[in-house]
């Protein structure tokens, strides 16, 4: 039996308000943060400013507070995501292309590093980094959130990875490709959209990551800007908040560039016309 007009009626306002309530918890704080940008007497309440003005950007648009540490986040970021892509990606095409009885077992271990608290690995790490010369580099750093990152990247790499039919590459291999040609050429073009996933989340968890750049990084000329934040925070509970805004929506501009950059191959697909000879 249908259930009355009414009661339809009733859970679909409840499903629409628990929707509108989720998205006001999400709203919320990035109006607040757009608001005390401008606001020269920003505060922890949503308000609209009397006087708007560019004055915290101007406070915060140096090459000490923001474009030193932006630098370095681009480096710090835009290394490990490279590097974690051309590993994931080599990584993941032996798993997607061969079987073996090894197979599974390896990636549900893979999938289980992924649960691991990086917290956890933070004192031998350190220790380790210390040994062989490596604290305090960039190059140091940005090579261990890259091993870091990697698990999960070669799980989403080799689910996208299946993805591409067998008979495109073999179509490669006839016309005298390599393996790693074909994989260059064939298969990381066509699964395009699951690159562009891969990148983004990639480089999204790594540019958001404040614990590890703060352990192995003591030189404050070569803090990323998720560590320089800090610096607005002063003592006995003070906080600039315009300027901890304006600095915040600097700091949220290269993720929503590089999503705008690359959206466009979210949404495509597979390729196949005329991949194949006849």
């Amino acid at each position: 039996m249908r259930p009355f007009p009414a009661r339809r009626t009733r859970h679909r306002l409840a499903a629409d308000a628990a929707l509108l309530t989720v998205v006001l918890a999400f709203a919320v704080p990035l109006v607040w943060l757009v608001l005390a940008s401008v606001d020269d007497e920003a505060g922890l309440t949503v308000r609209v400013p009397s006087d708007p003005s560019l004055d915290n950007f101007s406070a915060v648009m140096t090459d000490e507070i923001t474009f030193t540490p932006m630098l370095n986040s681009l480096l710090l970021c835009g290394g490990a995501t490279l590097l974690t892509i051309v590993c994931a990606a080599l990584a993941a095409y032996p798993l997607s292309r061969y079987r073996s009885r090894f197979a599974r077992p390896y990636l549900l271990g893979v999938l289980f590093t992924t649960c691991l608290p990086i917290t956890a690995v933070m004192v031998p790490v350190y220790g380790l980094f210390v040994r062989v010369d490596l604290i305090d580099t960039l190059h140091g750093t940005a090579l261990f959130l890259a091993t870091a990152q990697l698990p999960f990247a070669i799980w989403l790499m080799k689910n996208f990875m299946d993805g591409v039919p067998v008979i495109l590459e073999e179509a490669a291999w006839t016309d005298g490709a390599s393996r790693t040609q074909a994989l260059v050429r064939v298969i990381l073009p066509l699964m395009g959209p699951g690159l562009a996933v891969v990148t983004t989340y990639s480089f999204l968890m790594l540019w958001g990551n404040f614990f590890v750049p703060f352990m192995l990084l003591l030189s404050p000329d070569q803090l990323p800007a998720s560590v320089s934040i800090f610096t607005f925070f002063g003592n006995y509970g003070q906080v600039a908040y315009g300027q901890l805004a304006a600095f915040s929506v600097l700091y949220s501009t290269p993720v929503i560039l590089l999503y705008a950059l690359i959206a466009r191959r979210l949404g495509g697909g597979f390729a196949l016309g005329g991949a194949v000879k006849g």
